[in-house]
Order: C-alpha cells, then structure tokens, then sequence
C-alpha cells in the first residue's frame, strides 16, 4: 500500500470528482479548479464500473461495432473516467458514435504489420477505432521488448484512441516501461505564429516500482492547457487565465469564445516569455514521432475535431523497454525516487508534493470506496440521450448520498 500523507491537498483531491462533474462532464476537463462548487449539494449518481462498460459495449454493438471492439472503448473510456479524466470517458461516447454512424472510422476492419524489424514494426490501423490500433500496436511492442529488449511501433491510418496512458501502463503490467504519443486536430499556436498547426499531441510515460500499485505514470498534453478546461470557461462565462490561449492575432486572450472560435491554445510553457517554445518542440517531436514517422496526416492536414469527413488517419507511437536489459535494481531505485520526491518540504503555503500518476491514484481509491464512478445527474440525461438514439437500455445507476 501507499502511505499518503495526511493533507488538504490530498483529501481535496480524493473528493475533486464531487465538485467537478457537472463541468467536466459537459465541458470536457476533469480536474479544472475554477469550477462551481455547488454541485457538491446536488444528487449525483453512482454508475458501477461494469455497468458503464456493459453500456458503452451495448451502445456501440448497437450501431453495428464488432462485440471486441466495442469492449476495448469501453475499457478506455471507463478506465479515464475511473483516474479522474473526464473529458476522455464517457464523454466522448458520442463522439465514437457519430464516427461510427458517419462511416469516417471503419468496424468490420482491424489493425495489422505492412513491416516489421526484430525490434521495430510499422501497423496500418486500416481505420479501426484508434483503441483497437492502439491495443494492437502496444502488443507488438511488448512482444519485441521481451524478446529484443526495445519494441518500437509507429501506426497510421488511426483515429482518437483515448487517455494515452492506457497504453503505456499495458506495458508497466508486464514489467516494461511504456511510453505513447499520438498527433491530433490542431489546436495549438506555436511560439510567434498566430495560427493553429498542431495538436495537443500528448506524452504518457508510464514505469514500474517495487509495489505493483504505484509506478510512475505520466500523461500529459502538450499545450498550456487541455482544450476541454477552455469551453468550461465560457460555459461558466468567466475569462481566461494569462498563457492559456491567444486570439486570432497570437496575442494573449482571455476571452474563451475567441480562444475557441478563431484562436488557439499556448504550447506547454505559454508565450515565449515563460518558455513556450519549449512546449513548442515536444509538439514538434510527438508529431515527428507520430505523423512523420508512421507517414499519417501530420500538422494542418489532421482533419479538426469535429469533422467526421473523410478518415483522420492520425499517426501514433508505441514504446516498450524492458528495463532488465540495462543496470539491475530499476523497480527499487525508482521508488526510491518516488519517494524521495514526495518527502520533500513543500514550499510556503502549499501541502503534499506528487508524483505523477498520484491524482490518479487518488481518484481510482475515490471510485472504489464509493463502490463506482460519480457523475452529475446532467450527464446521466446526456447518456440517457444516448441511450434512446442507439435504442439501448439506459445506464444503470444510483443515487449517491
């Protein structure tokens, strides 16, 4: 087990899902702290872990989705709401729905090698659900790991394959580092430019430690801020902190509406002042990683968001590295690390230092102790609506007190 101090921080982050799923739940963020706080009062619902998945696999079975296919979105889309990422869960169902129904992503097709190397391997995802190519891909790269010592996988012909770090902790629980990037809809400004180029693009990093419960887990995008924490602003009609986004100018903005209708977001780091350029250059390399590498659409030529014309083909990284093959003791050191990290003396007025992949952690314990996921009774009418357009059974839930 984790010893996890006993602070604020942490209580306030074991309980966040209680003040955030109204807006995460419509808006897309899940851990935003400008967020309404009166959701607290209000009946929310518990929905069982397998309930969600039995009704996501219902949904998409529904429209015409192979059985496996449709369980692996509902392994992805259940496991973001489960650590706390709500804009990747049950969320997006409508979004796999509306591919689907549109044809722009093909179910009767999997994934499958046009090249490999004893330790690299080039996967055409033949336009599966991007879980299915991620799946697929990632379980090569396992395979070479064991038996070479690095796999390394790059796919095309993809789509949105949810939290990355679904596929890197895969490899974690066979005893590997994992790591993933994926290109995306370009959302991102790059430093001194005022127009969009790049997406999110986000890096997962995941390692394992001695307890097979806390190994490091990094997921992160590579802008400021997740496009999701920007339309809960101006659902709220609250203005913008300075470094999240820019208007059509690349000049700083705060108003959301711009941001979102004719801006775009800051790299990682914001303007270049604060080091944006940095983020700017992880950008840069997800997309060599992903769209250059595997030869998918990369930059401006990705389709935006919420297109659904014609095939997205994105491009996606797979990395397994068996750690075994270098100095002995990895597991015990990066605890040790782990460790180390969180016992340091936090700065005045702030609490307990995490590692990344804690907040997670925090939220799975949340969900299991409250015997599943919390949402606001508004997302449960939007699955609800779901639910009558696919002519599934309606989510099972409950009330929470």
């Amino acid at each position: 087990m984790i010893s996890w101090p006993k602070t604020n921080v942490f209580r306030t982050i074991l309980n966040f899902n209680r003040c955030l799923i109204c807006d995460s739940a419509i808006a897309g963020q899940a851990r935003t702290p400008a967020l309404r706080l009166s959701t607290m009062a209000e009946k929310n619902y518990i929905v069982k872990i397998e309930d969600a998945k039995n009704f996501v696999v219902s949904s998409m079975v529904a429209i015409g989705t192979q059985p496996s296919h449709a369980q692996a979105l509902a392994d992805v889309l259940v496991l973001a709401d489960q650590r706390g990422h709500y804009s990747h869960g049950l969320n997006r169902l409508e979004k796999y729905v509306n591919e689907v129904k549109s044809k722009s992503v093909i179910v009767e097709n999997d994934p499958f090698i046009e090249k490999e190397t004893v330790s690299t391997a080039l996967v055409n995802g033949n336009n599966a659900m991007g879980c299915v190519v991620g799946n697929f891909a990632m379980s090569v790269a396992i395979k070479k790991a064991k038996e070479a010592g690095v796999g390394w996988v790059a796919a095309n012909h993809s789509n949105h394959y949810g939290i990355a770090g679904m596929y890197s902790l895969q490899a974690v629980e066979q005893g590997l580092m994992g790591f993933s990037f994926t290109n995306s809809s370009p959302f991102l400004v790059p430093t001194r430019s005022k127009e969009r180029y790049l997406g999110t693009n986000p890096i997962t990093c995941a390692a394992p430690s001695t307890n097979p419960d806390d190994p490091f887990v990094l997921d992160m995008a590579t802008t400021a801020v997740a496009q999701g924490k920007v339309e809960v602003a101006k659902r709220k009609d609250v203005k913008l902190p300075n470094g999240w986004g820019t208007n059509s100018s690349g000049e700083n903005c705060t108003d959301p509406r711009e941001v979102l209708k004719s801006g775009g977001l800051y790299p990682l780091g914001g303007p270049e002042e604060t080091s944006g350029y940095k983020g700017s250059g992880l950008a840069m390399m997800v997309e060599i990683l992903c769209g250059i590498l595997s030869g998918s659409h990369y930059g401006s030529n990705v389709r935006t968001w919420q297109s659904n014309e014609g095939y997205a083909n994105l491009g996606q990284c797979f990395i397994a590295v068996n750690p075994e093959m270098f100095a002995p003791g990895f597991q015990a050191r990066l605890a040790d690390l782990m460790k180390g990290y969180r016992e340091l003396k936090p700065a005045d007025g702030q609490e307990a230092i995490l590692v990344a992949g804690d907040p997670e952690r925090l939220a799975m314990k949340k969900v299991e102790e409250d015997g599943g996921i919390l949402y606001h009774p508004n997302f449960i009418t939007y699955l609800d609506g779901l639910a009558k357009e696919c002519q599934v059974e309606k989510i099972a839930r409950q009330l929470h007190d």
